[in-house]
């Protein structure tokens, strides 16, 4: 738990990251605000069918994926090379927002939140990294999020997996990693321990409330959240 990472009444540094999701998860946010400093990993390899330009949204048809379309290349990408194909599908943004308001239009907090969202959707983007930190950014402050965001290429540090990590939290100071609880697995604890980083795990619950149709779905993006409830995260 993250009131252990306490000693004598000194706080500690605490330091979390993840790759720059679309229109992330609640979890992902809620691993924001127990940091005190977060760290975007945007020059990690960017994995097809993973969440970095997808996410689920609810809809009167039930859940749905809402997909950036991307160029393909015939080779590995960093996250922050990762070009969105407007050429290919023009209208990927017209579709994502007419999407979002068939699903939520009729939301009690539509009203709130939907003019960023149409604005957003009527620009063009040409990089990912780009649309995702404008998504991001703006929803931490929805949610009454200000922990500072670092990009992992502008720490300069190299490594792979633990020992990317690790060389992260000796960058910015950090004195404990909070990590997902997917990483559990393999995650080199002793690499932590001999280095004198406390290592904890995200301990996220994911709260239950009134969505737009009956059966609660968990892990949607933190847009059904915001339009359903229009709360702050506790």
């Amino acid at each position: 738990m993250l009131n252990e990472c306490l000693c004598n009444g000194d706080k500690l540094m605490i330091v979390a990251g993840h790759q720059p999701n679309y229109l992330p998860y609640l979890g992902f946010f809620d691993k924001i605000k127990r940091s005190n400093v977060f760290i975007i990993e945007d020059n990690v390899q960017f994995e097809r069918q993973g969440f970095t330009n997808r996410n689920r949204i609810m809809t009167s048809d039930g859940v749905r994926w809402l997909t950036v379309p991307i160029e393909h290349e015939n080779k590995p990408l960093l996250i922050n090379e990762v070009k969105i194909a407007n050429k290919g599908e023009p209208n990927w943004g017209r579709k994502h927002w007419l999407t979002l308001k068939h699903g939520y239009c009729k939301a009690p907090f539509w009203d709130r939140y939907s003019e960023f969202f149409e604005e957003t959707y009527e620009q063009e983007w040409d990089l990912l990294i780009d649309l995702n930190m404008h998504l991001i950014k703006r929803l931490m402050g929805y949610l009454k999020i200000d922990t500072p965001l670092i990009l992992s290429s502008s720490l300069n540090v190299d490594g792979k997996k633990s020992e990317l990590i690790v060389a992260q939290c000796k960058k910015v100071g950090a004195d404990v990693q909070l990590a997902g609880k997917g990483c559990q697995d393999y995650i080199d604890r002793h690499l932590f321990e001999r280095e004198g980083i406390k290592l904890v795990f995200q301990n996220f619950s994911h709260p239950v409330y009134p969505q737009t149709r009956e059966g609660f779905v968990a892990n949607l993006s933190v847009v059904d959240y915001l339009f359903c409830t229009g709360a702050m995260l506790r």
